[in-house]
């Protein structure tokens, strides 16, 4: 390990007993790695993160799963620099793709040896990111088939849309889903599709893309 941090100070959050104390061990074991915290999720589980200060958060999916998936942004709001690592149930390329667009920067899966563990946490706090390689490779295609439109870009004032409407827009030209929208913007993803309908009548459009490039205004540079 680097000189840049003396001691890796981690937070481990799991729900289940038995992963967490193992996590515990196995890091505790470790000269350049000190455990600050454990715990299942709870409603303030971010608060017990940020009053430990660890550099990294090592959690399990369950975990992330039960704060709706906001867990990964909320904390790394509450805790500037703090690097993320997940630890996937399997090799879910979604789950994967999603938790990185959140923020996360490691990602183990639940089968990893104790010697692979220590070494994501030692590589996410000297800045580096870990994933499996099948993971990567899913990463790698999912940027290589990213629409090359611009991400963001002026919308024409004239087709009578709401701001709700004009955030849709641009968040699908970024390429989210509906379900990624819905979990953005705390909504339904029944509402989400209501407000895209709504949204494809009063330009035109009979599909997402469609609707994009008709809100897109003319000659607009990014």
């Amino acid at each position: 390990m680097s000189d840049a941090i003396e001691s890796v100070q981690v937070f481990i959050l799991a729900e289940n007993r038995l992963l967490r104390e193992a996590l515990t061990r196995i890091l505790s074991k470790k000269n350049d790695i000190r455990v600050v915290g454990a715990s299942a999720f709870s409603p303030d589980v971010v608060e017990q993160i940020s009053g430990a200060a660890p550099d990294v958060l090592l959690s399990d999916s369950a975990a992330i799963a039960l704060s709706d998936l906001r867990l990964v942004s909320e904390v790394r709001a509450a805790i500037p620099g703090l690097k993320v690592i997940m630890i996937g149930m399997d090799a879910d390329r979604e789950t994967f793709l999603r938790a990185v667009r959140d923020g996360i920067v490691g990602f183990v899966l639940k089968d990893a040896s104790a010697m692979e563990v220590a070494t994501a946490v030692r590589s996410v706090a000297n800045d580096e990111a870990v994933c499996p390689p099948s993971l990567c490779l899913a990463l790698f295609e999912r940027v290589a088939n990213q629409s090359p439109q611009p991400a963001s870009f002026v919308i024409r004032h004239n087709l009578g849309l709401t701001r709700r409407e004009q955030q849709l827009v641009h968040m699908i030209s970024r390429g989210l889903t509906n379900k990624e929208i819905a979990s953005q913007l705390n909504l339904s993803e029944q509402t989400v599709k209501n407000h895209i309908h709504r949204m494809l009548r009063k330009v035109g459009a009979t599909n997402r893309l469609g609707a994009v490039e008709l809100c897109r205004m003319p000659g607009a540079v990014v």
